[in-house]
């Protein structure tokens, strides 16, 4: 275990700290952690954080004051050990990353259904990595609420243009579906996805080519799923396990979801991080 303190992710920013992040000149003593090494550079204005009321001691329940005080104290994350990628004309698929590093991942997919606003405050104020997989014609859509979660330590990656259910189909019909949602995402965020998961996690042989051969790096599966708030477990364990990969939606109760994920990851004993920096 690093002899580096445990500490909070939440952290109350000031305004210009904010303004700061696209020029990388946060430091770590104004940051409860750092999420990345090289943020991005927003093409939408970054979000102002929230203000606690005046005048009251106690934060709202549903506000996002009383989010950020429901999040827990994390270690610090390990410096991540990038996995051995197969060399092969395939991309692998994984339930879960497999590392031994005491990390977690949150994943957001889809895009279309519901884009809560106060997510992308949380995210910053409480600094939490997700990687979000998203349809491509939900993201060019929602654009800018996508960049400003990117903007604040999200990672945009690849989930098809139309949502289908891939097994069974034809290589050109899965390479159509997952090369031009890759280049519509790649044009709408400057960079090309390099991971990606397949609509209901629905794959085969020609899936894990099409993916490759498109630029993806590893197809990801899920450990865990959250919805409205509740965790529900993939194994008998019933506990996040190290590189478990954890599954919602952009949906109305995405707030309750990133919450009960970071409990879950917290009574673990692991910390959040982001795929990217495993899978390189």
């Amino acid at each position: 275990m690093s002899a580096t303190p445990t500490r909070r992710i939440l952290a109350v920013v000031p305004l210009l700290t904010l303004l700061a992040l696209s020029a990388c000149t946060v430091g770590p003593a104004l940051h409860a952690r750092r999420i990345t090494t090289e943020q991005p550079t927003p093409s939408a204005p970054l979000p102002t954080p929230s203000t606690a009321p005046s005048g009251t001691g106690k934060a709202v329940p549903g506000s996002i004051e009383w989010y950020l005080s429901q999040v827990p104290t994390f270690p610090e994350a390990p410096p991540p050990q990038p996995v051995q990628l197969p060399a092969t004309g395939a991309a692998p698929f994984w339930h879960r990353l497999p590392t031994d590093q005491k990390v977690a991942f949150i994943t957001i997919d889809d895009g279309g259904l519901a884009r809560p606003p106060a997510v992308i405050d949380f995210i910053w104020e409480a600094r939490i990595p997700v990687t979000m997989f998203l349809n491509s014609p939900a993201a060019e859509e929602h654009t800018d609420y996508f960049r400003q979660i990117e903007a604040v330590g999200g990672v945009v990656e690849n989930h098809t243009i139309s949502h289908t259910s891939l097994a069974g189909r034809s290589y050109d019909y899965q390479r159509q579906e997952i090369c031009g949602a890759a280049d519509r995402l790649e044009a709408l965020f400057g960079k090309r996805p390099t991971l990606f998961r397949p609509p209901f996690g629905n794959h085969d042989a020609t899936t894990l080519r099409a993916a490759h051969d498109c630029g993806s790096k590893a197809v990801f599966h899920w450990s865990e799923t959250v919805h409205e708030g509740v965790v529900r477990y993939q194994t008998p364990e019933k506990v996040v396990r190290p590189g478990d990969v954890l599954l919602m939606h952009f949906r109305p109760a995405l707030m309750d979801d990133l919450l009960a994920a970071l409990k879950a990851i917290h009574r673990a004993g692991l910390t959040p991080a982001l795929l990217t920096d495993y899978v390189r």
